[in-house]
């Protein structure tokens, strides 16, 4: 038979004739009051065995009387106080539009104690559904997959320093079922559509440089407009890539820190880029290897560099592609011609390797037909034998 009272801080009592109640602290307010979580029961032992559940889940953890805030109270308090000089600038401001279009909306009057699992699944998939705000956005259109994602992301990290703080015993997170990635699937410019590409770009001698140095490096459009003459050892033939410029928001452009430590990365040039480095040097002055062609004591403007990209793609006949496939385009034609995976992780500046091989793992047609052949030249060799 189950004990009457459990070890701890527990208790069980009859509530009245039909139920029993268990109680047990969880944490003390500001005036040294106690603070309790209570379970019922039908029986003694229905309720016995919820005491005894609740108290394995409170087992060394004491709340305070915080607790009592609300969600929206408390990512205002993570965002304020825990991230302001944490992340970027601009990553601070994407977690606080997610905060205020997105959570608040849905969850942000609960109580912080009181959020579980089921509401933050319902509000994951209302936001699938419903969850657009913008003006363009049709009636009832929905958040992408993908962004639904990245505010789970968000979130899971707000609860859990909750959880540090001691305002909640576990992070409601954990336990829902999210979306996985539905990125944009990338675009490679084959053997054919490259040569095209550079026929064009050898013609522009305002951006020729710009482009022969991402196509030989596959940097990102930030890194790459904010790359400083500080940066390039033109004895070595490297480049060292510590810097990103961004739009702001409202306008203008801001630069700081690549976004991680990996992103902190020097590479060795090709020699042709090497080259064509120490030529400009003679031709450019200022800090900035790739400035604003109209205000040179700025970097490059990221969008002007797509816009440009835009109209050099047209001039070449080849289909419209995102600034960051030319990074892809870099990666696959490198990869396709032996560079491992280990170096060319380290090349583009991604965490791990793993991520590189799952990000690179198809083929291009050249790709396939340049094996098929290796392949076949192989049988018939030894169909000779």
């Amino acid at each position: 038979m189950a004990k009457r009272r459990p070890s701890g801080d527990g208790m069980i009592r009859r509530k009245n004739k039909n139920l029993w109640e268990g109680r047990i602290t969880i944490g003390y307010k500001n005036d040294g009051s106690s603070m309790f979580k209570y379970v019922y029961g039908k029986t003694q032992r229905e309720a016995l065995l919820k005491l005894h559940k609740l108290l394995e889940e409170y087992k060394g953890i004491k709340l305070t009387e915080e607790s009592n805030i609300t969600v929206g109270e408390w990512l205002d308090r993570w965002l304020n106080e825990y991230m302001i000089f944490a992340v970027r600038e601009s990553t601070w401001e994407g977690y606080e539009s997610i905060a205020r279009l997105y959570i608040k909306p849905q969850i942000g009057d609960k109580p912080l104690a009181l959020l579980t699992t089921v509401d933050i699944q319902k509000m994951y998939n209302y936001l699938r559904e419903n969850g657009r705000v913008n003006k363009t956005a049709r009636k009832g259109a929905g958040l992408s997959d993908s962004y639904v994602r990245k505010i789970h992301m968000m979130l899971h990290e707000a609860l859990e320093m909750a959880v540090s703080e001691k305002l909640i015993v576990k992070n409601p997170t954990v336990g829902t079922t999210v979306p996985k990635n539905n990125y944009p699937p990338m675009k490679v410019l084959n053997e054919a559509e490259l040569q095209k590409f550079m026929e064009v770009i050898k013609a522009d001698e305002v951006w020729y440089d710009f482009f022969y140095t991402e196509l030989t490096t596959g940097l990102r459009k930030g890194e790459l407009c904010g790359l400083m003459w500080s940066d390039f050892d033109a004895e070595k033939g490297t480049l060292k890539v510590s810097r990103t410029v961004r739009q702001k928001r409202g306008g203008g452009l801001e630069w700081g820190e690549t976004k991680t430590e990996a992103g902190r990365r020097t590479i060795l040039l090709p020699p042709s880029t090497a080259e064509i480095l120490k030529d400009r040097k003679e031709k450019v002055k200022g800090q900035w290897i790739f400035p604003n062609i109209y205000k040179p004591e700025l970097p490059m403007h990221p969008e002007s560099a797509y816009n440009r990209l835009k109209t050099l793609l047209k001039n070449a006949g080849l289909p419209r592609i995102r600034f960051h496939d030319l990074r892809h385009t870099f990666a696959t034609h490198a990869q396709s011609g032996g560079v491992d995976v280990k170096t060319l992780s380290k090349i583009l500046g991604h965490t791990n390797a793993s991520f590189t091989i799952d990000t690179y793992t198809h083929v291009t047609t050249d790709m396939q037909k340049r094996a098929s052949d290796i392949v076949g030249g192989f049988m018939d060799e030894i169909a000779e034998v």
